[in-house]
């Protein structure tokens, strides 16, 4: 379900690097030509342009893009560019220095809405970037007494199983389990649940509890109250099993009210242009009544609107 475009034929990794050098030199960078090539190949492909790149040139195309562009544009292009498991362990790092929730759900994207091997691969390059571990620095953000410390502690040290098998029973029974202990306030049983089961069984668990109890969890979830634990409960629900519900939310907060949060705004559309923006595109227009790439172009500029729509590909696609 990924939204972004690739030529058929693919230029070879030695082309795009001649051409992104190209785009460079001369009196003014092209920024339509690095759109062009970066906004339009996969990972692994502008993996192989880097290395491309630093093989032809003798240096680094992470450095020449931050030396060429500027802003917002910047931002979006560097990050899109750099290896997908860096550039998360990087906002995770970066969300954990702020004190808003809004950056918690930054943590919260990176360990519910990526795979379990792509999780392991951001908590190794964490270690690598930061000399810590990314379960040490959350730990350290929060409070002993915080229940949010340990469940997103968890959270981000799980390792899911990642197949189809569900267990019906054990889906009915934790739905009595989650549905008790959400009133009872016994995050113990909150946190096992959400944090140990595979996505698949979650998946069951919260259709369970929609029949047997008449309220589908998240809203159930809603109505408990505004604490901090529970307003960001709501975001793992989603993040596990229906992704597209918390991006498609993310991005339109970070579109409405006075200024753009250009932030959320790069950082959902990035992470998610080769994963599910097509689902989320669909949830957006579901939800909102107004196609994404419109708020997109109403809400952006220049060069950095231009390489949002190239990730975010065409309205009907």
């Amino acid at each position: 379900m990924a939204s972004i475009t690739v030529p058929n034929p693919l230029p070879s990794p030695e082309q795009d690097a001649q051409d992104l050098r190209k785009a460079f030199q001369g009196w003014g960078t092209d920024e339509k030509a690095i759109i062009g090539i970066l906004g339009h190949r996969k990972a692994a492909q502008r993996a192989a342009i880097s290395e491309t790149y630093a093989r032809l040139y003798g240096e680094s195309l992470l450095q020449r893009l931050h030396s060429e562009l500027s802003g917002d544009f910047r931002g979006a292009v560097m990050l899109w560019t750099a290896d997908p498991a860096e550039r998360d362990a990087k906002l995770a790092h970066k969300a954990l220095k702020k004190r808003d929730d809004r950056h918690v759900w930054v943590i919260i994207e990176v360990a519910c809405a990526s795979s379990s091997d792509h999780l392991m691969a951001v908590r190794k390059a964490y270690h690598s970037l930061f000399s810590s571990s990314i379960e040490e620095d959350v730990a350290f953000k929060f409070s002993e007494t915080n229940p949010l410390r340990q469940l997103l502690v968890r959270l981000v040290s799980s390792y899911r199983y990642d197949g189809e098998h569900v267990d019906e029973e054990i889906a009915k029974s934790e739905a009595a389990e989650l549905h008790d202990a959400i009133r009872r306030r016994s995050h113990a049983e909150v946190i096992r649940i959400l944090s140990t089961r595979n996505k698949v069984q979650l998946k069951e668990t919260f259709k369970h509890y929609e029949q047997n109890f008449g309220i589908a969890i998240d809203e159930d979830i809603n109505n408990q109250g505004s604490s901090q634990l529970f307003s960001m409960l709501k975001a793992i629900v989603w993040c596990l099993t229906s992704p597209e519900r918390h991006f498609a939310e993310v991005i339109r907060s970070s579109i409405l009210g006075l200024g753009t949060d250009e932030a959320s705004l790069t950082r959902s559309i990035v992470s998610r242009a080769e994963i599910d923006m097509k689902k989320i595109k669909e949830e957006y227009k579901k939800r909102y009544g107004t196609t994404l790439n419109d708020d997109v172009i109403g809400d952006t500029s220049g060069y950095y609107k231009s390489f949002l729509l190239a990730l975010v590909g065409s309205a009907d696609s």
